[in-house]
């Protein structure tokens, strides 16, 4: 005779924890931007402990550091788009400096 069959213990499922601290924009150096939020303020902060970069969004109960970093990112890339956009308009005006030199030369280049 043997025993009665018991049933298998559940597994324990290991919770992922995701990541506080993240690579700078600015100077490269990984693991030096620590995220803190305030969720009585609604308020998510970075700050990079090499160069000293510092970034505040609004955020809301469910939001997480990296949701506060990925807004971090989309605002340095709007940055730079809009900095993109304003050279190519100060590049488009007339300037005199923008003409062929060997065209406005007086000489006949003989």
């Amino acid at each position: 005779m043997g025993k009665r069959k018991t049933a298998a213990k559940p597994v324990k499922q290991v919770k992922q924890k995701l990541e506080s601290t993240f690579t700078c924009l600015f100077c490269n150096h990984e693991r030096s931007v620590i995220c803190t939020l305030d969720k009585k303020n609604s308020l998510g902060e970075l700050n990079c402990k090499i160069c000293g970069q510092s970034f505040q969004t609004a955020i809301n109960s469910l939001s997480q550091p990296v949701d506060v970093y990925s807004d971090w990112i989309d605002a340095c890339e709007d940055l730079a788009e809009q900095a993109d956009r304003e050279g190519e308009a100060e590049d488009s005006g007339d300037d005199d400096n923008d003409r062929d030199p060997i065209l406005d030369s007086d000489d006949d280049g003989y």
